[in-house]
């Protein structure tokens, strides 16, 4: 299921990439190219997702009420895991669950060519009021640089971030938002603190590029798909970019292994030991092995194993 977050037309992009979807970059240092994670992706490690989780619980059973036949195929297949996930996605796709996503990407794509000067196409008329609302909102912005991909190689991040605009004579990165951003903000505040701190790559020749703009703040065009309206907003990537800090602790956090280990008993390993030891020697050497584990009950079996070595030796 697409991010909501994610920059339309990002994929289309000249950017090489692999299974999953990662761009592949080639390292300051050179050499083959590696894996990034997808900017998206690496911020949503402190999202939460308990409002959308029940909106798309809400679409699905929509979309299994008005479609019977996905019901049915539902109970057909209640043990195969790969196609109920198709289920699912076919019973979003009933309720519309995706049409917003779809203008969201159009809306994007429209005032992308107006920032760049080119006429729009035919625009429907319940949309046009919505690219007015931009053009009035955004007259106050300079357009710098426009759907722009970077790189920030100390976390091995990539992503596209959709304008860098002049304000009063600083630049600042910006992003459109065509939904909701009223549980939005940590994330978005995240993500664009990350492409302030990132370099300009280019796919062809592998150059990177300074990305000079304000690492305190930058803006969101909230532009809701629709409504006929457009709004700016400061966004605090200082503070952003403090969480990004506890996001790549807890995404080092998930790659932790080792933490659980076979409960065994140790005494009982031990006494193995001693009853094993056919010296005194190799007895005292269970013994220095072990002390920290050693009690009452092991001293009692060494001196047993002891006395009977003693008295084989005779």
């Amino acid at each position: 299921m697409a991010d909501p977050f994610d920059t339309p037309g990002q994929a289309a992009e000249d950017i090489q990439r692999d299974r999953f979807g990662r761009p592949l970059i080639v390292p300051p240092e050179g050499g083959r190219p590696v894996a990034y994670t997808r900017c998206t992706t690496y911020v949503d490690a402190l999202e939460d997702k308990y409002n959308l989780q029940r909106w798309q619980q809400r679409m699905v059973a929509i979309g299994m009420a008005d479609r019977p036949d996905l019901v049915l195929a539902a109970g057909a297949h209640r043990d195969d895991r790969d196609e109920l996930t198709r289920i699912v996605d076919q019973a979003m796709d009933a309720a519309q669950a995706h049409a917003a996503a779809g203008v969201g990407t159009s809306l994007h794509k429209l005032t992308e060519q107006l920032d760049r000067g080119q006429i729009p196409g035919p625009v429907p008329e319940a949309y046009r009021a919505d690219l007015d609302a931009y053009a009035a909102a955004t007259s106050c912005l300079e357009i710098v640089g426009i759907e722009r991909f970077s790189v920030l190689d100390e976390l091995k991040i990539g992503g596209t971030h959709d304008r860098t605009v002049r304000y009063q004579g600083r630049d600042y990165i910006a992003d459109i938002k065509t939904g909701s951003v009223e549980f939005g903000a940590l994330k978005i505040a995240m993500q664009l603190a990350v492409y302030s701190r990132s370099v300009l790559y280019d796919p062809a020749t592998r150059e990177r590029t300074p990305l000079e703009v304000d690492q305190d703040r930058a803006i969101v065009i909230h532009l809701p798909a629709g409504q006929g309206r457009c709004e700016l907003h400061w966004v605090d990537i200082a503070a952003g970019w403090e969480a990004v800090q506890v996001a790549t602790q807890v995404r080092q956090w998930r790659k932790r292994r080792g933490l659980l280990t076979p409960l065994t008993d140790v005494s009982a390993e031990i006494a193995a030991e001693i009853a094993a030891a056919s010296t005194v020697d190799e007895l005292t050497a269970v013994w220095v092995r072990h002390q920290a584990a050693w009690t009452d009950d092991l001293t009692a079996l060494a001196a047993a194993r002891k006395a009977q070595l003693l008295g084989g030796a005779r």
